[in-house]
């Protein structure tokens, strides 16, 4: 018998028991019973399930990041031995290590908040694609430079190098083929479709909502006839609807045409925006003041601009874009890891129109002259990596070229060996340079190249709508590299008693504007909330400073006011500047004094040459103490005397977005977004 049977059976021999009494007559006389004593009935819980969403943070959070990265689908990555995937990449952003071209292992010191791969549009995937002797592209002539180029067996110093000749016919005869029409364009396409598809795919498998957010993304790389530089990275805001291919140089060499395909998605709710980078290599033409024809500029051009690029990149690799010192005499801090050449060339770029902030100051006179700003943006940095890892730290800086300047000789950091130099002089006589007697690799830069630079953003959580919200409003900063959380607030009404408030953040935002905005000032003298949090891993902060942009005289104007200074020292009245606070470095082995310097900085300032009658920005800049430059790491690890024409230390840094106070209007205080 089953057993379910033998239950049923026993229970049916238990029915006697009850009499002649049914089951509900018994169920009946219980209820009553229970019912009869009032102090036996359970009270009724009053608590409340409350499933409405949770209110956003008002206050925000600081969020690090990297919008411009690049890996194998890069046609010059691919060429400088890169195989790391867009998968990678993000492993990588998140704490994992990945393998460098050169064969080392690279991993974060502290990991990332949202990443972006962006590979260039133009060639996606296509040497990838012309490496492998398989595919049908491979049997294109313009193909065999390239066979099987990152092959172990190719991965040499002499089969690099010569290699990096041969791919340097590769792109014009390509580009050449295509509009000949020997090489099939469709074919060149559909390889850059599956590369896309696959970088958009990457992205949505490693997004993370309230963890860690990834971005869907790529670089229009295009120049002027000058050879000056003018790429933008595009990100784009979500993922369920995007372009079946980006928009390209090959497209339109004109970022103006850039901008309408830009504005055509958005008609179909595809939202994006361009993020201009390396205006330092540009030779005036990022920001010049007329369009790509050579017009003034009309309000239709500063509209669509605007619209489209509310942010700039102020530093990576390739150098820093604030300032120069051509520009900026009276910055002693304006002669930051310049990188002088235009971009990929050995060619000189001009200073003059090359700088964000010269055109920032440009934004102000172009608005005296009745024409609306069309140089009012926000900031961020990036690294430009071209191995899929971002490389933040001097002390570990492996640049980004890949197998070209992963190793300190090839960054010129270091001597040449014999065998090095010997191999340089056959392939690529002229990239040696003497310096006091030893001979250094040169000729493409890589030496001024810096361990560069971090994007940071204010958001009420790490998500791509609240991120790119973030972008959106220009609450965002910028950092050299170091983890540097900065806050800067501009108000008609801020008092000293914030600066004691458990709620100083939420009175910031409540009476005030933050960086990337607006604020109309009264007849009072507005004030700023400056706040800076130094990067727990490392090194104390030396000064908060505040740089003013603005018009005086018809003309161009700036200044640069130190607002807090470290270990408890003033700024001086009559120069503006904190005394020194005897921070110093130890070149024999980069240590650094641990005494001086704060680990915060707070300041509440008001300009002390304000004027009602003048439009003006402001923006803040952190500095460090100073620390060993990567070259001078380099240079110590491998036992060998730091280069001598190359700054042995700097001091690391952050900036955030401005803010642009405007004149007084009827005596009435008017914020708004920027």
């Amino acid at each position: 018998m089953s057993r379910s049977l033998v239950i049923a059976f026993a229970l049916f021999l238990l029915l006697p028991a009850c009499g002649d009494r049914s089951l509900s007559d018994e169920a009946n006389d219980f209820a009553g019973r229970v019912g009869s004593n009032e102090n036996q009935q359970l009270k009724p819980v009053l608590d409340i399930l409350d499933r409405t969403p949770a209110p956003l943070n008002t206050g925000r959070n600081a969020y690090f990041g990297d919008l411009h990265v690049h890996t194998e689908y890069s046609f010059d990555a691919y060429s400088f031995g890169t195989t790391a995937t867009p998968y990678d990449a993000y492993r990588f952003a998140q704490g994992e290590a990945i393998q460098h071209p050169s064969g080392y292992q690279i991993q974060l010191r502290t990991p990332l908040d949202f990443y972006a791969v962006t590979d260039h549009a133009m060639f996606l995937g296509l040497v990838k694609e012309a490496a492998d002797t398989s595919t049908e592209f491979s049997e294109y002539g313009v193909a065999e430079s390239v066979h099987d180029m990152n092959h172990p067996s190719n991965m040499g110093v002499d089969s690099v190098l010569q290699r990096v000749g041969n791919f340097a016919g590769f792109v014009p005869d390509t580009l050449e083929g295509i509009q000949a029409g020997t090489i099939n364009e469709d074919l060149v396409n559909d390889i850059g479709r599956r590369a896309w598809q696959d970088i958009v795919e990457a992205a949505d498998l490693y997004n993370a909502p309230g963890r860690f957010t990834t971005f869907v993304g790529y670089e229009y790389t295009t120049s002027s006839d000058d050879r000056g530089n003018l790429h933008r990275n595009v990100i784009f805001r979500g993922s369920d609807k995007l372009p079946a291919l980006p928009f390209s140089r090959l497209n339109s060499l004109n970022p103006e045409g850039l901008w309408d395909w830009m504005d055509n998605l958005r008609d179909q709710g595809i939202e994006s925006l361009a993020i201009p980078h390396n205006s330092n290599g540009s030779n005036g033409q990022m920001f010049k003041l007329v369009d790509w024809a050579g017009n003034p500029f009309d309000d239709n051009y500063v509209r669509q601009r605007l619209r489209n690029e509310p942010l700039v990149e102020i530093t990576q690799i390739k150098g820093t874009s604030d300032t120069h010192p051509l520009l900026s005499p009276n910055d002693e801090w304006a002669d930051f890891e310049i990188y002088k050449l235009r971009v990929g060339t050995n060619l000189p770029s001009a200073p003059d129109g090359s700088y964000i902030r010269q055109a920032l100051q440009n934004g102000l006179l172009l608005e005296q002259q009745g024409i609306t700003n069309p140089f009012q943006f926000g900031f961020v940095a990036a690294t430009d990596t071209h191995v899929a890892a971002t490389t933040d730290d001097e002390s570990s800086f492996f640049s980004k070229a890949g197998i070209l300047d992963g190793e300190p000789i090839g960054r010129g950091s270091v001597p040449a060996s014999f065998l090095y130099g010997a191999v340089l002089k056959l392939v690529a006589p002229g990239n040696l340079k003497e310096v006091e007697g030893r001979e250094y690799v040169a000729g493409s830069g890589f030496e001024t190249w810096s361990a560069s630079g971090i994007a940071g953003v204010w958001a009420e959580e790490n998500t791509r709508e609240s991120i790119y919200d973030a972008f959106r409003r220009k609450e965002t900063f910028a950092t050299s590299g170091p983890r540097i959380k900065v806050r800067f607030f501009a108000g008609n009404n801020f008092d000293s008693a914030m600066l004691d408030a458990d709620d100083l953040i939420g009175q910031a935002y409540e009476r005030g504007v933050p960086m990337g905005s607006e604020l109309h000032a009264t007849a009072d003298v507005p004030s700023f909330l400056l706040w800076a949090a130094g990067d727990p891993r490392g090194t104390p902060l030396q000064r908060l400073q505040v740089v003013k942009g603005f018009i005086q005289n018809g003309e161009p104007a700036e200044k640069v006011y130190d607002v807090a200074c470290s270990d408890g020292l003033s700024p001086s009245a009559d120069t503006y500047r904190c005394p020194d606070n005897g921070a110093r470095v130890n070149l024999a082995d980069c240590s650094t004094r641990g005494d001086v310097g704060d680990p915060e900085l707070l300041a509440l300032w008001q300009d002390p040459e304000y004027s009602d009658a003048e439009d003006a920005f402001y923006y803040l800049r952190v500095l460090e103490n100073p620390t060993c430059r990567w070259s001078t790491w380099d240079a110590l690890r491998e036992g060998v005397e730091p280069r001598p024409d190359l700054p042995a230390t700097l001091q690391e840094r952050a900036w955030s977005s401005p803010i642009w106070v405007r004149k007084p209007v009827d005596g009435a205080m008017v914020a708004k977004p920027g």
